[in-house]
């Protein structure tokens, strides 16, 4: 079959597609990646075939221009089961012209335009590449959402519509468009006909009525790497890593934490900290503690199986990583960006982790909370059990059959 990969231009969110890429392409399907022209590099790199279409969308641009503040209106006010309808209503009059408009509209026409002429039998669209959804409808395709993470926007929404609200910032965005293109609104436009998720279960929203869901196993996968020489040395402490991801840099232009701060409160531990920083934010460190090794890019795939711990910022990338090779975390989770709250919670409350609210980080709580990581192995044991619920899931070829039974139905 005819397989349209479909992702807006954020690279770690099309990474987390790779894999099942690749499992379609070794099955034997033709395998085609859409996005924004910005996204061909990436898509490239990973030995698939890009279709840049539309213009590339400024929604990373607008966040460097107007600072901090924009981070806001990314943001729930709580992350919580008894968060509130006025909460919901607000965030969503905010996300949907400030992130899913802004990434979808300079890509929609095209996507359109190439199904047509492309005519794939399914569609597999990141979470929130919501064009795909319409291109699909209009094409007669059958659409799949792929996560990057756990499920928290169909949760999110349930709860919305469960008030049985009577403005619907999202349905009436999707529905004038997918009217421009003579297709009516179907709810399968916000969640895809199935999902394919690689969350374990236990994390998981539960929702009532469950999705269609497809579980596959997360593969690490951090694009183009080549493992250093110091990384093939044997470890003769425990490590721990550092990594703030990328996002905080190409956006903000800057981590949310002081870094110099962060290595002082862990330079009196007998840990060998390995800190993968962009090159500025190496540039602007005042000194640098004895324990600390200072990296730039490192594929995680190939340093977090030599660590102890890590204290990361809580993207879906870093923290299922982390999961994957079964090291205890901290997570200094950013107030501001969509999901790191979530996800610090969700290992605190498996005992995989901990977490600190970046704005409350101080050097001795750090300190002490990487301590207990390496030091308590009840930290070490839940990691691995996660790991291990990870591992029981179907790898990305064994789901490939799923697929193609599940578009032979709904294609008739």
């Amino acid at each position: 079959m005819r397989v349209l990969i479909a992702s807006e231009a954020e690279r770690t969110h099309f990474l987390s597609l790779v894999p099942l890429a690749w499992a379609l392409r070794t099955a034997g399907h033709e395998v085609r990646v859409a996005g924004h022209p910005a996204l061909a590099p990436a898509v490239t790199g990973a030995g698939l075939t890009a279709v840049p279409l539309g213009r590339d969308h400024v929604f990373g641009r607008v966040i460097r221009r107007v600072g901090h503040t924009s981070d806001e209106d990314l943001a729930l006010p709580v992350i919580h089961p008894e968060i509130g309808f006025d909460d919901l209503r607000q965030w969503y009059r905010r996300v949907v012209p400030w992130w899913w408009r802004a990434v979808n509209e300079p890509l929609m026409a095209d996507l359109v335009a190439f199904c047509r002429h492309w005519r794939p039998d399914l569609v597999i669209w990141e979470q929130v590449t919501y064009a795909a959804a319409i291109a699909a409808r209009a094409c007669g395709a059958a659409h799949a959402r792929m996560l990057w993470g756990v499920d928290l926007l169909t949760w999110l929404r349930r709860r919305y519509l469960s008030h049985q609200p009577r403005e619907d910032p999202l349905a009436e965005w999707l529905a004038a468009r997918a009217r421009a293109f003579g297709c009516p609104f179907e709810e399968e436009m916000t969640s895809g006909q199935f999902t394919i998720g690689y969350a374990p279960a236990a994390l998981e929203p539960e929702l009532d009525p469950p999705l269609d869901r497809v579980g596959m196993r997360f593969v690490a996968y951090n694009g183009r790497a080549v493992v250093p020489a110091w990384l093939r040395e044997p470890v003769t402490r425990p490590r721990v890593c550092l990594s703030l991801g990328t996002t905080a840099v190409e956006r903000m232009g800057r981590y949310s934490v002081d870094v110099a701060d962060l290595l002082d409160a862990l330079a009196d531990l007998d840990v060998e900290v390995v800190a993968t920083l962009a090159d500025g934010e190496r540039a602007r460190l005042r000194s640098v503690p004895g324990n600390v090794r200072l990296v730039g890019y490192t594929p995680l795939h190939a340093l977090l199986p030599t660590c102890s711990a890590m204290i990361g910022w809580g993207g879906a990338g870093t923290v299922f990583t982390g999961m994957y090779y079964g090291v205890p975390q901290l997570v200094l989770s950013h107030a501001y960006m969509f999901d790191p709250p979530l996800y610090g919670r969700l290992l605190a409350e498996r005992g995989a982790g901990l977490t600190i609210a970046d704005r409350r980080m101080t050097p001795g709580g750090v300190r002490e909370a990487v301590r207990s990581l390496v030091e308590e192995p009840g930290f070490r044991h839940e990691a691995g059990r996660l790991r291990a619920e990870m591992l029981a899931m179907p790898a990305p070829n064994q789901v490939v059959p799923a697929l193609e039974e599940r578009v032979a139905v709904l294609r008739g």
